[in-house]
């Protein structure tokens, strides 16, 4: 059985793809396949029970040419530096898509926060931030929450920054809670931005969303929102599936006349996972977890986990499917992409359709660094006008010259990057 899934490899493979169709020279090619800057250092901490352990922590700045790098940074005990390479340049890819003023960056550290106390947690991310603090910074790289990390791991970060600068820069970090950094808007933004780029393109398509029904993979904050947003828009979702915590396997909850989405939350424990005798007690039909991408339905979210639309499950969709949205970074395979095509399936690329997260966290650099603060939807609005344009774009791209959604949206982004390149003098 073939193992070594390698992410890096994949995104290098994308963007020679994208280089090709852009004709880019030499030059272009070597320094966007690459990222530009690497960090690997150790983060000693003394632990509870006064050992001390060592922890690898990365931070890789994929391409600044936009503006200064922006990424999460991930605590996970399989994370790995190759993991973090891809991950930082699709942050490239995904800031040149929406047109915002930043660079990809991404960082990680090797640990379980599950197995670590509050207080390991909290050495760890001052321990990072010391190793890194000549590196990043509001105008220089700005992390994120990401996997299993949060907006009290980032206030901790941005204390120990400030510490040692001996200064205020709210800017210097995001994710941040509200009232201490954090924007209005950055709970539901990559949810209702999913469901502002399916609004546009069901527009394109002429059908009304009052018509169309909806299959969502994951039930976690991504779908939540999004689904909340959709039903409000007048869609009717008919399919979540979420993972089980306690079976560890996932499962779909079904209902054909919809999916009451604050029953379910009544239900649902904080990990996403839905109490199933509670769910059938209210009416749904509760199946296997890959039978959400079976659902005889208008648009299929996959908002979960890489690698579910394959070259074998793409099979499964049901012929009314018109509109695949992707919620989640990588859920279709290259192979499965092919079938989508020549099924006249249309498709929003993840970097596109789930850019609200990083959009937002723009929106909260920008209020920290004026300290001056919107309200909730005057955050809404500009991630609505941002989402709707590069939407747009990206479409008109594809119709003016008849490609596939996905290559549309590569080349725009790579070219916003190598022009910023040319521009500054890096290559010609």
């Amino acid at each position: 059985m073939e193992k070594s899934f390698n992410a890096f490899k994949m995104a290098q493979d994308q963007f020679d793809a994208v280089a090709d169709k852009l004709n880019l020279n030499q030059a272009a090619r070597e320094l966007l396949r690459t990222p530009m800057r690497e960090f690997h250092f150790t983060i000693p901490v003394k632990m509870d029970d006064g050992t001390s352990k060592v922890f690898r922590g990365f931070r890789i700045q994929h391409n600044d040419a936009l503006g200064p790098c922006k990424g999460g940074i991930r605590f996970h005990p399989q994370e790995t530096v190759d993991t973090v390479r891809a991950l930082s340049m699709w942050m490239t890819w995904k800031t040149s898509v929406v047109d915002i003023p930043l660079g990809g960056g991404k960082g990680g550290v090797i640990c379980d926060p599950h197995n670590l106390s509050l207080r390991e947690q909290e050495q760890i991310c001052r321990g990072w931030i010391r190793q890194l603090h000549r590196n990043v910074g509001p105008l220089r790289d700005i992390p994120a929450p990401d996997v299993m990390t949060n907006g009290q791991h980032m206030l901790w970060m941005l204390d120990e920054y400030e510490a040692i600068m001996g200064e205020k820069y709210p800017g210097m970090i995001t994710g941040k809670p509200v009232g201490m950094g954090g924007s209005l808007g950055r709970t539901e933004a990559t949810g209702y931005g999913v469901i502002f780029t399916v609004r546009e393109a069901l527009k394109e398509m002429n059908i009304k969303i009052e018509d169309t029904t909806a299959s969502f993979q994951g039930f976690g904050n991504v779908s939540q929102y999004a689904i909340k947003l959709y039903n409000q828009l007048g869609g009717k979702t008919l399919c979540i599936s979420c993972w089980d915590q306690q079976d560890q396997k996932s499962y779909a909850f079904y209902k054909k006349n919809g999916v009451d989405l604050d029953e379910l939350l009544a239900i649902t424990d904080r990990f996403g996972g839905v109490d199933k005798k509670k769910a059938k007690d209210l009416g749904y039909d509760v199946l296997p977890g890959e039978k959400w991408i079976e659902v005889q339905c208008d648009i299929l979210v996959p908002a979960a986990m890489e690698n579910q639309i394959t070259g074998e499950t793409v099979k499964k969709i049901h012929p009314q499917v018109k509109l695949v949205a992707e919620g989640a970074n990588g859920p279709t395979t290259p192979e499965a992409d092919e079938v989508l095509k020549a099924s006249n399936i249309f498709m929003i690329p993840d970097f596109l359709c789930n850019a609200g997260g990083v959009t937002c966290s723009y929106f909260e650099q920008v209020q920290c660094n004026m300290n001056y603060f919107w309200s909730k939807d005057e955050v809404l609005g500009k991630l609505d006008y941002k989402m709707t344009t590069a939407y747009h774009k990206v479409s008109k791209l594809a119709r003016d010259k008849n490609i596939y959604m996905r290559d549309a949206a590569y080349m725009i982004s790579v070219d916003r990057v190598v022009r910023a390149s040319i521009a500054r003098g890096w290559i010609s």
